[in-house]
């Protein structure tokens, strides 16, 4: 199905395929045949929906009005007898990890503005009665490769709504950023991407997770008890209103957690009480330490980059969403690919600053992200 030169029922006669996106996703690379804009196309296969068709309709009807700077939009949507296809806007800009970890200087200030967008972003879904239910950095997207690029929240394509004072209560998300109502399966509300985001601004800050075991079990007790420290001495830099910020959002008891609106209003995100401190040194070592996950390792993702990506005569299109390499691969085989031969662009996550620093190894993902 997601080959190039593919074709699609109905977006066929506005889109034209050009590449999947990943190694395992149903996501590829599209271009619109009258504006030649590149876009990437989410497919969803209709048995994953069956009995949901009305839901379905209704939460797409929903989600096609959203409209906001920090939100990759859903575009289109078009189907096929098997599938839905939504068509959803392409960010080229890497993700989150990877750009703090790239920088000379990351401060307090510089967290405060990555969280104050997120907030506003959230606030404007909650709004509209939208829970996305997994907020997590790996949802969140530069827009571009611009050194001030706004973030992106991606991912929510069929993210819960909320009926006029309903309550949720599926068990969903990823288990270190769910909090604690969602793991005692009680119904919970809009208040679980309150918990999220205090749970991404405590790792912006320190680069560890508040929360970890290799036990599933410990890990779930931890957080049911919302049992986290502000661990010397990776804290001991880091202002009393940063942590007072994330106790508010970290909240165990939902009807106490601030909401996106109080939290926004905190002075260390509407004031000016985050530092100025440079915190790069010590937050990247510790993002590298973390979340460099045996499924991210380089000579997995870099298999995969050849194997899915790469191609004996590579090309650049237009805007620079692609990836193109000093040599050509495929016909060599399934070897490893040298660091060096990989050149930087906006269609891999900015897992890698070759250019600038050829000796730094940063985890990126087999399955690169877009939506």
């Amino acid at each position: 199905l997601l080959l190039r030169g593919c074709l699609f029922t109905s977006s066929s006669r506005v889109y034209r395929c050009r590449e999947r996106l990943g190694a395992f996703s149903e996501v590829v690379l599209a271009e619109e045949k009258r504006t030649q804009k590149l876009v990437a196309i989410k497919c969803i296969p209709k048995k994953a929906l069956e009995g949901k068709e009305n839901s379905i309709e209704n939460e797409i009807a929903v989600l096609h009005k959203i409209k906001h700077a920090n939100i990759v939009s859903l575009e289109d949507i078009y189907e096929s007898k098997s599938h839905l296809y939504l068509v959803m806007q392409l960010v080229s800009g890497g993700e989150l990890f990877d750009r703090i970890v790239e920088k000379g200087f990351y401060t307090e200030k510089d967290a405060s503005k990555l969280i104050q967008q997120i907030l506003d972003a959230v606030k404007y879904l909650h709004d509209m009665g939208i829970v996305h239910r997994d907020l997590k950095p790996e949802n969140l997207l530069y827009y571009s490769m611009e050194e001030d690029s706004k973030i992106m929240i991606s991912d929510f394509g069929l993210s819960k709504i909320e009926g006029s004072g309903s309550v949720m209560s599926t068990a969903c998300g990823t288990p270190g950023y769910v909090a604690p109502e969602v793991l005692a399966q009680k119904p919970y509300s809009k208040a679980v991407d309150c918990w999220s985001i205090g749970v991404i601004a405590y790792i912006l800050l320190c680069g560890y997770p508040p929360f970890y075991d290799e036990n599933d079990a410990k890990l779930f007790e931890q957080i049911l008890k919302a049992e986290y420290e502000f661990d010397s001495p990776y804290w001991d830099d880091i202002s009393d209103s940063a942590k007072d910020f994330i106790v508010h959002l970290m909240e165990k008891d939902p009807r106490k957690r601030y909401t996106c609106e109080q939290a926004l209003q905190h002075p260390w995100i509407a004031g000016d009480t985050a530092l100025d401190k440079n915190i790069h040194e010590s937050v990247s070592a510790q993002i590298r330490k973390n979340f460099a996950k045996s499924k991210w390792k380089v000579s997995c993702s870099l298999f995969f980059l050849q194997r899915d990506i790469l191609q004996p005569h590579c090309r650049h299109f237009r805007d620079g969403v692609f990836l193109y390499s000093r040599e050509p691969t495929r016909s060599r085989g399934p070897e490893i690919v040298p660091l060096r031969s990989v050149v930087q662009c906006s269609a891999i996550p900015k897992a890698y600053s070759l250019l600038k620093n050829p000796n730094y190894i940063s985890p990126i993902r087999p399955k690169f992200t877009y939506l």
